[in-house]
């Protein structure tokens, strides 16, 4: 099932990009394991993806420590400041930086571990109350307050479209993160990643922009 999931999810990925005229290896899949387990997800490394992702810091640990440390591990979940030490050792990018208070926590604790976190800002950018980040008109502020802060590195931007039935409705939030993530011209900020589509309407933000693609439904099946 796995194989023939990531199959269907490339042949996806080669026609959006190819609306797009861009070419499918400037696209990241960042395969979501949210409950899947190890075994599960050494079959995936064995299809030849490499980047996975994890939203909760307590489930991630267990199988980050019993597979293969050559995995790229994204962050991809609200995370609380109490969990910024366990997560900056092993997460190569967190794509959740959605406060000014959480940037302090990492910066704090990259400071004294002695390194730096590369992150990706996340905007709100449906405006939903359920879901954190950046309005968007705080965006370039915030970005301008984490230059300041040596111990971290912003490599672009994460946005979550608000869940509907038909994936044309949320064109517009991608376009416009896509807008906003080629104005951003500040010095220490490096726009390289636009983490934006799921499951449901990755085609779409492929089309818009998107350069990071986080799927685990389409790809391991519904899970609770």
């Amino acid at each position: 099932m796995l194989k023939n999931n990531l199959a269907l999810i490339r042949e996806r990925i080669n026609k959006a990009v190819s609306r797009r005229n861009t070419a499918p290896e400037n696209i990241t899949l960042v395969a979501v394991t949210k409950t899947v387990p190890p075994r599960v997800i050494n079959e995936a490394l064995e299809l030849g993806i490499n980047n996975f992702g994890e939203n909760r810091v307590q489930d991630a640990l267990p199988k980050i420590e019993c597979l293969p440390a050559e995995i790229n591990w994204h962050f991809i979940g609200h995370l609380q400041t109490n969990k910024v030490r366990q997560v900056l050792p092993v997460f190569k990018l967190i794509h959740s930086l959605d406060s000014i208070k959480l940037a302090g926590a990492i910066q704090k604790e990259a400071e004294k571990k002695n390194m730096v976190a590369n992150v990706l800002l996340q905007v709100n950018i449906g405006e939903e109350k359920s879901k954190y980040g950046f309005r968007w008109e705080e965006v370039q502020d915030a970005l301008v307050e984490l230059t300041q802060l040596n111990h971290i590195k912003v490599l672009g931007l994460m946005g979550i479209a608000p869940f509907v039935e038909d994936p044309e409705e949320v064109r517009p939030y991608f376009r416009r993160l896509y807008s906003l993530f080629k104005a951003i011209n500040l010095p220490g900020v490096e726009m390289k990643y636009l983490s934006m589509g799921m499951s449901n309407d990755f085609e779409v933000a492929l089309e818009e922009g998107a350069n990071v693609i986080r799927v685990g439904t389409s790809l391991f099946g519904s899970r609770s």
